[in-house]
Protein backbone atom coordinates (compact mmCIF):
# COMPACT_ATOMS: atom_id res chain seq x y z
CA UNK A 1 0.00 0.00 0.00
CA UNK A 2 1.42 3.61 -0.97
CA UNK A 3 0.94 6.61 1.13
CA UNK A 4 -1.63 9.26 -0.50
CA UNK A 5 -0.55 11.57 -2.33
CA UNK A 6 -0.06 15.23 -0.54
CA UNK A 7 -2.21 18.26 -2.59
CA UNK A 8 -0.16 20.96 -3.26
CA UNK A 9 -2.46 24.23 -2.57
CA UNK A 10 -1.51 27.08 -4.74
CA UNK A 11 -2.38 30.68 -4.17
CA UNK A 12 -2.18 33.25 -8.07
CA UNK A 13 -1.68 36.80 -7.46
CA UNK A 14 -2.98 38.72 -10.28
CA UNK A 15 -6.40 37.86 -12.03
CA UNK A 16 -5.67 39.73 -15.19
CA UNK A 17 -4.64 37.41 -18.95
CA UNK A 18 -1.63 36.01 -17.82
CA UNK A 19 -3.50 34.99 -14.26
CA UNK A 20 -6.61 33.43 -16.26
CA UNK A 21 -4.32 31.60 -18.30
CA UNK A 22 -2.05 29.73 -15.56
CA UNK A 23 -4.95 29.73 -13.08
CA UNK A 24 -6.63 26.82 -16.15
CA UNK A 25 -3.20 25.52 -16.74
CA UNK A 26 -2.30 24.89 -12.49
CA UNK A 27 -5.80 23.14 -12.15
CA UNK A 28 -5.71 20.53 -14.75
CA UNK A 29 -2.20 19.46 -13.13
CA UNK A 30 -2.55 16.43 -11.10
CA UNK A 31 -2.28 16.94 -7.00
CA UNK A 32 -2.70 20.47 -7.37
CA UNK A 33 -5.35 22.67 -6.05
CA UNK A 34 -5.98 26.28 -6.67
CA UNK A 35 -6.77 27.79 -3.20
CA UNK A 36 -6.47 31.45 -3.47
CA UNK A 37 -6.91 34.14 -5.93
CA UNK A 38 -5.45 37.37 -4.72
CA UNK A 39 -5.99 40.65 -6.89
CA UNK A 40 -6.82 44.42 -6.18
CA UNK A 41 -9.54 44.16 -8.56
CA UNK A 42 -12.10 41.94 -6.14
CA UNK A 43 -14.57 41.42 -9.19
CA UNK A 44 -11.76 39.81 -10.88
CA UNK A 45 -10.38 38.20 -8.43
CA UNK A 46 -13.53 36.40 -7.55
CA UNK A 47 -14.37 35.43 -11.29
CA UNK A 48 -11.41 33.60 -11.72
CA UNK A 49 -11.60 31.78 -8.23
CA UNK A 50 -15.87 31.45 -9.15
CA UNK A 51 -14.17 29.64 -12.51
CA UNK A 52 -11.77 27.05 -10.21
CA UNK A 53 -13.49 26.66 -7.01
CA UNK A 54 -11.20 28.68 -5.33
CA UNK A 55 -11.14 31.85 -2.65
CA UNK A 56 -10.69 35.22 -2.60
CA UNK A 57 -7.81 36.25 -0.46
CA UNK A 58 -5.63 39.20 0.02
CA UNK A 59 -1.85 39.24 0.30
CA UNK A 60 -1.37 38.67 4.07
CA UNK A 61 -4.21 35.85 4.12
CA UNK A 62 -2.54 33.84 1.35
CA UNK A 63 0.51 34.07 2.63
CA UNK A 64 -0.28 33.25 6.05
CA UNK A 65 -1.83 30.32 5.41
CA UNK A 66 0.65 27.31 6.03
CA UNK A 67 -0.96 25.04 3.77
CA UNK A 68 -0.23 27.29 0.82
CA UNK A 69 2.81 25.25 -0.77
CA UNK A 70 3.35 27.67 -3.70
CA UNK A 71 2.67 31.11 -4.92
CA UNK A 72 2.12 31.72 -8.98
CA UNK A 73 2.57 35.78 -9.36
CA UNK A 74 1.02 36.96 -12.30
CA UNK A 75 0.38 40.84 -11.21
CA UNK A 76 1.87 44.12 -11.80
CA UNK A 77 5.53 43.95 -12.03
CA UNK A 78 6.31 46.48 -9.69
CA UNK A 79 4.57 43.66 -6.80
CA UNK A 80 6.74 40.95 -8.19
CA UNK A 81 9.90 41.40 -5.75
CA UNK A 82 7.87 41.88 -2.75
CA UNK A 83 5.47 38.52 -3.27
CA UNK A 84 9.00 36.86 -3.85
CA UNK A 85 10.16 37.92 -0.84
CA UNK A 86 7.11 36.97 1.35
CA UNK A 87 7.00 33.38 -0.45
CA UNK A 88 10.71 32.97 0.53
CA UNK A 89 10.04 34.44 3.89
CA UNK A 90 7.00 31.40 4.25
CA UNK A 91 8.87 28.88 2.96
CA UNK A 92 6.53 28.60 -0.42
CA UNK A 93 7.56 27.86 -3.79
CA UNK A 94 7.35 30.69 -6.58
CA UNK A 95 6.30 30.84 -10.02
CA UNK A 96 6.80 34.53 -10.99
CA UNK A 97 6.57 36.26 -14.37
CA UNK A 98 8.52 38.29 -16.12
CA UNK A 99 10.98 40.50 -14.85
CA UNK A 100 11.78 39.95 -11.20
CA UNK A 101 11.66 43.49 -10.55
CA UNK A 102 12.28 46.50 -12.45
CA UNK A 103 15.97 47.56 -10.74
CA UNK A 104 19.14 44.58 -10.24
CA UNK A 105 19.36 45.45 -6.62
CA UNK A 106 15.66 44.63 -5.93
CA UNK A 107 16.50 41.32 -8.65
CA UNK A 108 19.65 40.06 -6.32
CA UNK A 109 17.97 40.33 -2.99
CA UNK A 110 15.42 38.41 -4.50
CA UNK A 111 17.86 35.58 -5.56
CA UNK A 112 19.43 35.74 -2.55
CA UNK A 113 16.16 35.08 -0.81
CA UNK A 114 14.89 32.13 -2.04
CA UNK A 115 18.12 30.57 -2.36
CA UNK A 116 18.66 30.86 1.24
CA UNK A 117 15.11 29.89 2.15
CA UNK A 118 15.66 26.64 0.12
CA UNK A 119 12.87 27.48 -2.33
CA UNK A 120 12.05 26.71 -5.96
CA UNK A 121 11.81 29.75 -8.11
CA UNK A 122 11.15 30.07 -11.31
CA UNK A 123 10.59 32.82 -13.81
CA UNK A 124 8.30 32.80 -16.72
CA UNK A 125 10.51 32.77 -19.87
CA UNK A 126 7.86 30.60 -21.83
CA UNK A 127 9.20 30.73 -24.98
CA UNK A 128 11.64 28.35 -23.70
CA UNK A 129 8.71 26.07 -23.91
CA UNK A 130 7.34 26.77 -27.03
CA UNK A 131 7.76 22.94 -29.09
CA UNK A 132 9.17 24.36 -31.90
CA UNK A 133 11.76 26.15 -30.17
CA UNK A 134 12.56 23.82 -28.01
CA UNK A 135 13.22 21.02 -30.92
CA UNK A 136 15.26 23.74 -32.43
CA UNK A 137 17.59 24.12 -29.61
CA UNK A 138 17.71 20.34 -28.62
CA UNK A 139 18.84 19.60 -32.77
CA UNK A 140 21.76 22.65 -32.05
CA UNK A 141 22.61 20.14 -28.90
CA UNK A 142 22.65 17.02 -30.95
CA UNK A 143 25.43 19.05 -33.38
CA UNK A 144 23.35 19.37 -36.16
CA UNK A 145 24.62 23.08 -37.42
CA UNK A 146 27.74 22.22 -35.73
CA UNK A 147 29.13 25.21 -33.36
CA UNK A 148 26.49 28.13 -33.37
CA UNK A 149 27.97 31.21 -34.11
CA UNK A 150 25.27 33.89 -35.12
CA UNK A 151 21.67 34.07 -34.13
CA UNK A 152 19.09 36.63 -35.52
CA UNK A 153 15.77 37.26 -33.54
CA UNK A 154 13.00 39.18 -35.10
CA UNK A 155 10.02 40.18 -32.18
CA UNK A 156 6.90 42.28 -33.40
CA UNK A 157 3.95 42.78 -31.54
CA UNK A 158 0.72 43.61 -33.28
CA UNK A 159 -0.26 46.94 -31.46
CA UNK A 160 1.43 48.68 -28.27
CA UNK A 161 0.14 48.25 -24.79
CA UNK A 162 -1.89 51.46 -23.48
CA UNK A 163 0.33 54.25 -22.52
CA UNK A 164 -0.42 54.01 -19.24
CA UNK A 165 0.80 50.46 -18.79
CA UNK A 166 4.39 51.58 -20.87
CA UNK A 167 4.44 54.32 -18.09
CA UNK A 168 5.29 51.85 -15.63
CA UNK A 169 6.93 48.84 -17.73
CA UNK A 170 10.23 49.78 -17.07
CA UNK A 171 10.79 50.53 -20.82
CA UNK A 172 10.51 48.33 -24.12
CA UNK A 173 13.67 46.72 -23.04
CA UNK A 174 12.71 45.43 -19.78
CA UNK A 175 9.02 44.60 -20.43
CA UNK A 176 9.38 43.31 -24.31
CA UNK A 177 13.17 42.31 -25.51
CA UNK A 178 13.84 40.88 -22.10
CA UNK A 179 12.06 37.76 -23.69
CA UNK A 180 14.78 38.07 -26.34
CA UNK A 181 17.50 37.97 -23.90
CA UNK A 182 16.34 34.96 -22.27
CA UNK A 183 15.88 33.44 -26.39
CA UNK A 184 19.68 35.21 -26.83
CA UNK A 185 21.30 33.07 -23.79
CA UNK A 186 19.44 30.06 -24.40
CA UNK A 187 19.97 29.63 -27.73
CA UNK A 188 23.77 30.72 -28.03
CA UNK A 189 24.39 29.21 -24.57
CA UNK A 190 26.52 32.12 -23.96
CA UNK A 191 26.50 35.07 -21.59
CA UNK A 192 27.24 39.01 -23.75
CA UNK A 193 30.40 40.72 -23.54
CA UNK A 194 29.28 44.25 -25.37
CA UNK A 195 25.89 45.07 -26.58
CA UNK A 196 24.91 48.08 -28.40
CA UNK A 197 20.97 49.42 -28.58
CA UNK A 198 19.21 52.31 -30.99
CA UNK A 199 15.71 52.42 -31.01
CA UNK A 200 12.84 55.15 -31.92
CA UNK A 201 9.33 55.62 -31.82
CA UNK A 202 7.50 55.05 -34.73
CA UNK A 203 3.90 54.47 -34.15
CA UNK A 204 2.56 56.45 -31.56
CA UNK A 205 4.15 59.88 -30.51
CA UNK A 206 2.68 59.16 -26.80
CA UNK A 207 4.91 56.45 -26.09
CA UNK A 208 7.53 59.00 -26.96
CA UNK A 209 5.97 61.48 -24.59
CA UNK A 210 5.99 58.52 -21.68
CA UNK A 211 10.01 58.28 -22.28
CA UNK A 212 9.46 55.10 -24.02
CA UNK A 213 10.23 53.84 -28.03
CA UNK A 214 8.29 50.75 -29.84
CA UNK A 215 11.05 50.25 -32.07
CA UNK A 216 14.80 48.66 -31.38
CA UNK A 217 17.66 47.39 -33.11
CA UNK A 218 20.26 45.39 -30.39
CA UNK A 219 23.58 43.73 -31.43
CA UNK A 220 25.40 41.43 -28.48
CA UNK A 221 29.02 40.16 -29.31
CA UNK A 222 29.29 37.04 -26.42
CA UNK A 223 32.25 36.45 -24.72
CA UNK A 224 33.38 33.72 -27.29
CA UNK A 225 33.30 35.93 -30.13
CA UNK A 226 29.44 34.95 -31.21
CA UNK A 227 26.93 37.51 -32.69
CA UNK A 228 23.46 38.00 -31.84
CA UNK A 229 20.92 40.83 -33.64
CA UNK A 230 17.28 41.37 -32.34
CA UNK A 231 14.97 43.90 -33.77
CA UNK A 232 11.56 44.90 -32.51
CA UNK A 233 8.42 46.34 -33.20
CA UNK A 234 5.43 47.53 -31.07
CA UNK A 235 3.67 47.50 -33.94
CA UNK A 236 3.23 44.38 -36.55
CA UNK A 237 -0.32 44.79 -39.07
CA UNK A 238 -0.19 41.15 -40.10
CA UNK A 239 -0.08 39.65 -36.46
CA UNK A 240 2.17 38.15 -33.63
CA UNK A 241 5.88 37.76 -35.58
CA UNK A 242 8.18 35.59 -33.27
CA UNK A 243 11.08 34.12 -35.26
CA UNK A 244 14.76 33.16 -34.81
CA UNK A 245 17.70 31.64 -37.21
CA UNK A 246 20.73 30.49 -36.01
CA UNK A 247 23.73 29.80 -38.35
CA UNK A 248 26.40 27.14 -37.61
CA UNK A 249 29.50 26.61 -38.58
CA UNK A 250 27.97 23.41 -40.99
CA UNK A 251 24.35 24.33 -41.39
CA UNK A 252 21.22 26.82 -40.05
CA UNK A 253 18.01 26.69 -38.35
CA UNK A 254 15.07 28.54 -38.78
CA UNK A 255 12.44 28.46 -36.23
CA UNK A 256 9.12 30.08 -37.72
CA UNK A 257 5.61 31.59 -36.92
CA UNK A 258 2.96 29.85 -35.51
CA UNK A 259 -0.71 30.13 -37.43
CA UNK A 260 -4.30 29.42 -36.81
CA UNK A 261 -4.14 26.47 -39.36
CA UNK A 262 -1.48 25.88 -41.90
CA UNK A 263 -3.80 25.44 -44.81
CA UNK A 264 -2.15 27.22 -47.73
CA UNK A 265 -3.87 27.82 -50.96
CA UNK A 266 -2.99 27.93 -54.37
CA UNK A 267 -4.84 29.91 -57.55
CA UNK A 268 -3.88 31.20 -60.72
CA UNK A 269 -2.94 34.70 -59.43
CA UNK A 270 -1.51 33.75 -55.98
CA UNK A 271 -0.39 31.25 -53.44
CA UNK A 272 -1.88 32.23 -49.83
CA UNK A 273 -1.53 31.12 -46.10
CA UNK A 274 -2.67 32.15 -42.79
CA UNK A 275 -1.07 35.63 -41.17
CA UNK A 276 0.65 34.50 -38.17
CA UNK A 277 -1.30 34.23 -34.29
CA UNK A 278 -3.01 37.82 -33.19
CA UNK A 279 -1.71 37.60 -30.12
CA UNK A 280 0.99 36.02 -27.31
CA UNK A 281 -2.01 34.40 -25.55
CA UNK A 282 -2.52 32.60 -28.21
CA UNK A 283 0.86 32.28 -30.17
CA UNK A 284 1.96 30.69 -26.49
CA UNK A 285 -0.72 28.97 -25.66
CA UNK A 286 1.23 25.44 -25.23
CA UNK A 287 4.18 26.88 -24.19
CA UNK A 288 2.09 28.15 -21.11
CA UNK A 289 0.97 24.62 -20.28
CA UNK A 290 3.90 22.97 -20.40
CA UNK A 291 6.05 25.68 -18.29
CA UNK A 292 3.48 25.47 -15.41
CA UNK A 293 3.28 21.28 -15.84
CA UNK A 294 7.07 21.94 -15.69
CA UNK A 295 7.02 23.90 -12.91
CA UNK A 296 5.00 21.90 -10.63
CA UNK A 297 6.63 18.88 -11.66
CA UNK A 298 9.81 20.18 -10.13
CA UNK A 299 8.22 21.06 -7.33
CA UNK A 300 6.72 17.82 -6.33
CA UNK A 301 9.65 15.74 -7.79
CA UNK A 302 12.96 18.14 -6.82
CA UNK A 303 12.89 18.51 -10.03
CA UNK A 304 15.81 21.68 -11.19
CA UNK A 305 13.74 24.19 -13.08
CA UNK A 306 14.28 25.64 -16.87
CA UNK A 307 14.29 28.61 -15.87
CA UNK A 308 15.53 29.87 -12.87
CA UNK A 309 15.54 33.13 -11.33
CA UNK A 310 19.52 33.53 -11.79
CA UNK A 311 18.19 33.36 -15.63
CA UNK A 312 16.02 36.12 -15.26
CA UNK A 313 18.82 38.34 -13.41
CA UNK A 314 20.87 37.78 -16.07
CA UNK A 315 18.48 38.87 -18.46
CA UNK A 316 17.17 42.36 -16.45
CA UNK A 317 21.10 42.90 -16.56
CA UNK A 318 20.99 42.60 -20.41
CA UNK A 319 18.13 44.97 -20.43
CA UNK A 320 19.60 47.71 -17.96
CA UNK A 321 22.50 47.34 -20.58
CA UNK A 322 20.31 48.14 -23.47
CA UNK A 323 18.61 50.97 -21.47
CA UNK A 324 21.91 52.35 -20.67
CA UNK A 325 23.36 51.94 -24.64
CA UNK A 326 20.33 53.55 -26.04
CA UNK A 327 20.17 56.48 -23.70
CA UNK A 328 24.04 57.11 -24.25
CA UNK A 329 23.97 56.30 -27.64
CA UNK A 330 27.39 54.12 -27.44
CA UNK A 331 28.11 50.48 -27.04
CA UNK A 332 28.46 49.33 -23.29
CA UNK A 333 30.51 46.31 -22.09
CA UNK A 334 28.44 43.96 -19.89
CA UNK A 335 29.11 44.29 -16.19
CA UNK A 336 29.63 47.87 -16.55
CA UNK A 337 28.71 49.33 -13.22
CA UNK A 338 25.32 47.79 -13.36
Amino acid sequence: MTDAVKTLDVAVFGAGRIGKIHAANLARQPGVRLKYVVDVNREAAAALAAAHGAQVADIDGAMGDASIGATVICSSTDTHADLILKSAAQKKHVFCEKPVDLTLERARACAEAVEGAGVVCMIGFQRRFDPTFSALKARIDAGEIGTPEMLVVTSRDPGAPPVEYIKHSGGIFKDMLIHDFDIFRWILDDEADTLHATGSCLSDPAIADAGDIDSTAVTIRTKRGRLCQINTARRAAYGYDQRFEVLGSTGMLQAGNVRPTEVTAYSKTEVSSDVPEAFFLERYRAAYALEIAHFFDAVTHGKPVRTTVADGLKALELAEAATRSWREGRAVKLGEAL
